[in-house]
């Protein structure tokens, strides 16, 4: 078994983005400033805006909470699109109210839109990013492989067969609805799995020396799980995501970097062209 440990390689780019960090708030007087945007709480939400908030105070990037009633969501968003000290703003989904999500994705300025979640993104979604620094940084190999992306959400499984389509790789998006799930996921080389449905994927429906990449989430009895069943990860023939640090940890890095993308166009503006 090879093991894709995303908090390995998510540890070299933060030193990368603190030494840009740094070079901002010194040289150039700009602070980067990240404003999360929440409406109501459940335990897997807090566990991630936990994250961030910790990755922010490591890189010296400031991270403003806003958690406010759905009713003053779409004013929050538009109050901190006027606000110059903000680079990146991301509404944490999902929402109290879900029917507000595509309002409130796309009422974010696209030059802000660090999640890539608007009709206009200017930004790469950090989850499908995160998964894509995966795969280079461990050099599993897409060309002509079959890819299998089970789930369709615009986190993650839309935004990766976007990317990893228009890169040319041969990419097949499913989902828990597909009929014959078993058959056609056991025929790919690549299996990446972001449905939020613990279990989902069984040990039937991994070929034989595949890679498998669990960037699902939920929460059962207080914990936060994957998409794969516990005896996947008992084969030694698979390269597959650990239970905890996989694609989590770079899924965080990649909005910072994002972030750090938005202050250095301000940078830029006062003249600096190399950070």
């Amino acid at each position: 078994m090879k093991i894709l440990d995303g908090a390995e390689l998510a540890g070299f780019i933060k030193e990368r983005q603190a030494k840009q960090v740094r070079a901002l708030r010194q040289s150039w007087r700009v602070i980067p400033k990240l404003s999360i945007v929440r409406t109501g709480k459940d335990d897997v939400t807090g566990s991630y805006l936990r994250l961030k908030e910790q990755y922010g105070e490591d890189i010296l990037v400031d991270v403003d909470l806003n958690s406010v009633e759905s009713s003053e969501l779409i004013s929050t968003i538009e109050r901190l699109n006027k606000d110059d000290t903000v680079h990146g703003i991301i509404v944490q989904l999902p929402l109290e109210d879900v029917s507000q999500t595509e309002e409130a994705v796309n009422a974010v300025a696209e030059e802000k839109d660090v999640d890539g979640l608007g009709k206009g993104m200017t930004f790469t979604p950090a989850t499908a990013l995160a998964i894509d620094w995966l795969v280079a940084g461990y050099d599993v190999t897409l060309q002509g492989k079959q890819v299998a992306i089970v789930g369709k959400g615009r986190l993650v499984g839309g935004p990766l067969s976007e990317l990893w389509t228009k890169a040319g790789f041969n990419v097949t998006v499913y989902d828990r609805t597909t009929e014959d799930l078993v058959g056609k996921l056991s025929q790919a080389d690549v299996l990446v799995t972001a449905t939020g449905v613990p279990d989902l994927i069984t040990n039937d429906m991994v070929k034989e020396k595949a890679v498998v990449i669990d960037a699902g989430t939920a929460s059962e009895n207080g914990k936060i799980v994957g998409d794969i069943s516990a005896d996947i990860r008992d084969r030694l023939d698979l390269t597959i995501t650990p239970e905890k640090g996989g694609v989590g940890p770079l899924t965080v890095a990649a909005l910072f970097d994002n972030v750090i993308q938005s202050a250095r166009r301000v940078a830029d503006t006062k003249g600096q062209q190399d950070l």
